[in-house]
Parts: C-alpha cells; sequence; structure tokens
C-alpha cells in the first residue's frame, strides 16, 4: 500500500464501504462491527487538533508580536468570512428559486426522520444570540474550554498567550520552543493517523450506507442534485473567482487539497482534515500566523457549505408545502441566517440546529426538517467539502492580503 497514494487508498475504503453496506443493507451487524473503528479514527484526530491549535497559534501570534497586527488580521479575516458565507446563503437562495427542488414533492411517500435530538439541541440554543457567542469568545476557565473543545475560546486565549510569550522578549524563549516542539511532534502524529485514515473511511461510509442504503436518494434526488450542483458551481465560480482575485487558481488548490478533499467528503467531517489543511497552507506559503489564526476560525464563522445548504433546505420544504416566500420574505431569511449560523457556531449537527433556529421566522414548517433528515448524510459530506476548500481558501486569500506571497508550486510533498 505504500506505493498507492493517500488519496487512492481513501478512495477504496470509500468504495468497498459503499459496496459492504449495500450488500449488507438493513443488516445490524454492520453498524456493530464497523462504527467502533470510524469511531476511533475520529476520536483520534479529535485528540490531536486541539494541541495543534493551541501551539501553533501560540508560536504564529508570538512571532508577530505586535497586538495592533494580530488585530488587524482578526478584522480582515471576520470581515471575508462575513461576505463570503453571504454570498454562499444568496447562491443556495437563488439555486431554489432556479431549480424549484421542492416543487411537486408528494409529502406521502417520504419517510419521516426522527429530528427530536436536534429540536432539544436547538431549545437549549434559541436564547444563545450572535451577541452571546462574541462574549463567549472569552473564556472564564480555559480548562473548561479545553476540555469542552469550544474553539473560539481556546483560540482567544492562544493568541493572548502568544502576545504574552512575545512580550517577556528573552524570557519567553524557553516557552516559545516548547510550544514549537509540541507542534511539530503532533503534526508528526497527524502524520502517523493519516495512515489508517482509509479504514476509518471504510467503516464509517459503510455504516452510513448499510443503515440508510442508497434507495434513500430516490424520492429527495432533485434536492440532492440541486444541493450537490450548487456546491460544485459555488467551488468552481464563485471560490474561482475569489481565488484567481488572489493570485491562485482554484482547480491548483484543489488538486493540492486532494487528499484531504477526499476524506472530509468520506467522512462527512472537516475536523478530520483540519491538522492536516494548516500543514499544507503553511507548506504553501502561508505564514504560521494566518492559518494558525485564520482556519480554525473558519470552523465557527466560514461555513460556506452549511450556509447555503442551509439556505437551499429552507426554500425546499416552503415548496414542499407550497408555500410561496415573497422577496421580503426571503431577504428576511438571509438575515436571519447570516446571524443565527454565527450565533450557534460549533453546535453539533449545527445545520439542522440553524434550520429549526432559524424556519419559524419566516413562517415555514419546522416538522418538514424530518422528511430530509434520512439523506442529511449524504447532503453533508458536499457542504463538508465547501468548508474544506473555503477555509483553505480563506488563508491564501488573508495571505494575499496581508502582503505575502504564495508559492505557486503545489507538487511539494508531505511526508506520510
Amino acid at each position: 500500500m505504500k506505493k498507492v497514494g493517500l488519496a487512492w487508498q481513501i478512495f477504496i475504503g470509500l468504495v468497498l464501504g459503499i459496496v459492504v453496506g449495500g450488500v449488507f443493507y438493513g443488516n445490524p451487524h454492520v453498524t456493530q462491527y464497523l462504527q467502533p473503528i470510524g469511531t476511533v479514527f475520529i476520536h483520534l484526530i479529535k485528540m490531536i487538533v486541539i494541541p495543534i491549535v493551541v501551539s501553533s497559534i501560540i508560536v504564529g501570534v508570538a512571532g508577530v508580536g505586535d497586538i495592533k497586527s494580530v488585530g488587524r488580521l482578526g478584522g480582515k479575516t471576520i470581515l471575508y468570512f462575513e461576505i463570503v458565507t453571504t454570498i454562499a446563503i444568496l447562491v443556495g437562495l437563488l439555486a431554489a428559486n432556479i431549480f424549484h427542488p421542492g416543487t411537486g414533492i408528494d409529502r406521502s411517500h417520504l419517510a419521516k426522520s426522527d429530528i427530536s435530538a436536534y429540536v432539544t439541541t436547538a431549545k437549549t440554543t434559541e436564547t444563545h444570540s450572535m451577541v452571546d457567542t462574541f462574549v463567549n469568545i472569552v473564556p472564564t476557565n480555559i480548562m473548561q474550554s479545553l476540555s469542552n473543545g469550544d474553539m473560539l475560546p481556546i483560540i482567544f486565549f492562544s493568541v493572548m498567550f502568544g502576545l504574552g510569550v512575545a512580550a517577556i522578549g528573552e524570557k519567553g524563549i524557553p516557552i516559545l520552543n516548547f510550544f514549537k516542539g509540541t507542534a511539530e511532534a503532533m503534526f508528526y502524529v497527524t502524520n502517523q493517523i493519516m495512515k489508517v485514515a482509509p479504514f476509518g473511511v471504510f467503516a464509517l461510509i459503510g455504516v452510513t450506507v448499510s443503515t440508510f442504503g442508497l434507495s434513500s436518494l430516490i424520492p429527495l434526488g432533485k434536492l440532492a442534485l440541486v444541493v450537490y450542483g450548487s456546491m460544485i458551481f459555488f467551488i468552481v465560480v464563485v471560490m474561482g473567482l475569489i481565488a484567481k482575485i488572489a493570485g491562485y487558481n482554484i482547480f491548483k488548490l484543489l488538486k493540492y487539497l486532494k487528499d484531504e478533499i477526499l476524506l472530509g467528503y468520506s467522512t462527512a467531517s472537516s475536523e478530520t482534515v483540519l491538522p492536516k489543511i494548516m500543514e499544507k497552507m503553511e507548506n504553501l506559503g502561508c505564514p504560521k500566523a494566518i492559518t494558525s489564526f485564520v482556519i480554525p476560525t473558519g470552523y465557527s464563522f466560514n461555513l460556506d457549505g452549511s450556509t447555503l445548504y442551509q439556505a437551499i433546505a429552507a426554500l425546499f420544504i416552503a415548496q414542499m408545502y407550497g408555500i410561496h416566500l415573497s422577496i421580503t420574505h426571503q431577504i428576511t431569511l438571509v438575515l436571519v441566517l447570516m446571524i443565527t449560523s454565527k450565533g450557534i457556531a460549533g453546535v453539533p449537527g449545527v445545520s439542522f440546529v440553524v434550520l429549526l433556529a432559524t424556519l419559524g421566522s419566516v413562517g415555514i414548517p419546522v416538522e418538514g426538517l424530518a422528511f430530509i433528515a434520512g439523506i442529511d448524510r449524504i447532503l453533508d459530506m458536499a457542504r463538508t467539502v465547501v468548508n474544506i476548500v473555503g477555509n483553505s481558501l480563506a488563508a491564501l486569500v488573508i495571505t494575499k492580503w496581508e502582503g505575502h506571497k504564495i508559492e505557486e508550486n503545489t507538487d511539494q510533498k508531505i511526508a506520510l
């Protein structure tokens, strides 16, 4: 297997998982035997994410050493995220208005899935406004934030700690060296974990197919096609234009990130590739201070694929119920999605939770989500890819905006 690239190994695992899941569709033993393998792989990734983020941010910020520069970087990053996610919402609404994926759908022929878990999560976060999100960025107990995996408070603390290390001069050198060593060690661990990625992909996709079956796509095939088509359009056209403005080619970026894109698609989790994305974008020429801040922050503020999907799903449900949304209602939907998607960023099942918190504001029945929950995993795979590419591109854009040069050679090898 050493002669076969990681992307091919993951692809083989993906295909074998689909075959096994299809052959043993409905067999509970598939979940019993494969789910632990997939869960262990996800746990391995989650185990290394926080140490890498913390050490990389501290090293990067300490290298900058200027609170004004860090503040400027943060301002540019948030502004860029807000612009691009708004464009994503508009693209989703445009696609849903043009193709009408929900028109003519007979609800009596659709299977309803249990969404009670999402409803419970939505109720616990319904008073969680965008203001609360910014207030909660500042942790009261960093150990608790580390334990809970609350990324924004962790990023805030790491930035402040990095500035503190820079401020104490030579006294901070041993601390800086410690975190440099930590980052290098964790990237080594990441490369070792990636060797078992094909097995994790095989297990996760096998469980998905055996549980839901590919036949679940048929009644909602038009929705799936519109979602996938919109995601492809957004990557190629919208992100392509953004990449061109930044002086880069989107297809070069896609080729460079093929391993991470395929892994993220297979696992439907952008978190699985966060460490490798940071490493690869740094190898491409993005400064550590930028990659370590922009990419983790993007996981809460720059979910382009998720917001695009939310716009399509909202109009799909409205069309399915025969509800006409005027331009005013759709503008309201855009504004609510912009606020809600940031207000409860980082919540598990965020796309569904955001929709539950949003649909009622424009008079769309929230129970309509139960009809699309069955294929959500398939749609989640597509929006994960957009989220991964979007956050990688953000690092390039901010790097260019800050006046740094990007290496044109994306063929350099990263040891696996």
